[in-house]
């Protein structure tokens, strides 16, 4: 019987929500992406070749810095014709250690009205906090009807939905981009979205190059458009980015880091350097966060 997925996170008690890492590889060793287009990413991000932790590990991680983290996959498979890692056992790991770990699942949207159904299960039976989406890695427009059904579910629970936007690091340098598309990824095709489901939490994902300014302008006048930082050192932020974090979207902008891609560490160290006030920069690391995913609440 599948362990159902409790929250059992002391706000209080840390110091930072980092809402954006990922289940790179399940308890069998099988990855979440081709080895072609994972050896690439490596290479953008320049990880080393330990390889990425278990899911059990990256929990431990977070916990030692006191600090709590969204973890997800990516289900591309009709895109990319690699099987996806179990969303169960990304969820099983957090429930594992929900003092920690918040489990988001991933549904390819090309599996339509059983996407849909499959959304409700792992919401109503498993107890999953959110959804992730990647339009480039999963190849397609977020604004397609066709992702509808999917959307509906998780709106009508009331759970975010992470998007990645911009330039991706999967498929970078590879001959063709690996078949990574990244028109998909503008942040300006979740505007219709954001439209047609007012009541669902959208997470715009990434600084998202070469598009910053389109989604700061759909997180600007969308109440229920968010953005997280990740998959960039702070210290590679274009100067709008941080000047809107700092002001008319301090409430809106969440600390992300994209780990294993990047380690926190390292994004702490850079964000500390930002010219912010001090009174926003726990807004960033934890209370937006607290508040977007609905910490201390039931699932």
């Amino acid at each position: 019987m599948t362990t159902r997925y409790t929250c059992a996170i002391d706000v209080d008690s840390i110091v930072a929500v980092d809402v954006h890492t990922h289940a790179e590889v399940d308890g069998c060793g099988h990855y979440s992406l081709p080895d072609e287009l994972r050896a690439g990413a490596d290479a953008y991000f320049g990880t080393d070749g330990d390889g990425p932790p278990t899911l059990d590990q990256l929990a431990e991680f977070y916990r030692s810095r006191l600090m709590a983290a969204v973890v997800f996959t990516v289900d591309a498979e009709s895109a990319l014709g690699h099987p996806r890692l179990s969303n169960t056992e990304v969820i099983e790991a957090a429930a594992r250690n929900a003092d920690v770990l918040i489990p988001f699942a991933s549904i390819d949207p090309a599996r339509g009205k059983a996407g849909a159904r499959e959304a409700r299960r792992l919401i109503e039976e498993e107890g999953v906090r959110g959804f992730k989406f990647h339009p480039s890695v999963q190849a397609f427009w977020p604004d397609d009807r066709a992702a509808y059904p999917i959307y509906e579910v998780i709106a009508e629970h009331g759970l975010p939905a992470l998007f990645h936007s911009g330039q991706t690091g999967i498929g970078s340098g590879l001959p063709g981009g690996g078949g990574i598309r990244l028109k998909y990824s503008d942040p300006m095709r979740l505007d219709d979205v954001a439209v047609d489901f007012p009541e669902l939490p959208i997470i715009i994902a990434h600084p998202s190059f070469p598009w910053q300014d389109e989604a700061l302008a759909v997180a600007t006048h969308k109440p229920n458009v968010h953005i997280d930082l990740s998959g960039w050192s702070p210290k590679y932020f274009p100067p709008q980015l941080v000047k809107y974090a700092g002001s008319l979207l301090k409430h809106k902008v969440m600390f992300g880091s994209d780990f294993p891609l990047i380690s926190p560490d390292r994004w702490l160290k850079d964000f500390a350097d930002l010219p912010l006030k001090d009174e926003v920069r726990p807004l960033i690391l934890k209370d937006n966060a607290v508040r977007v995913l609905g910490l201390g609440t039931s699932s």
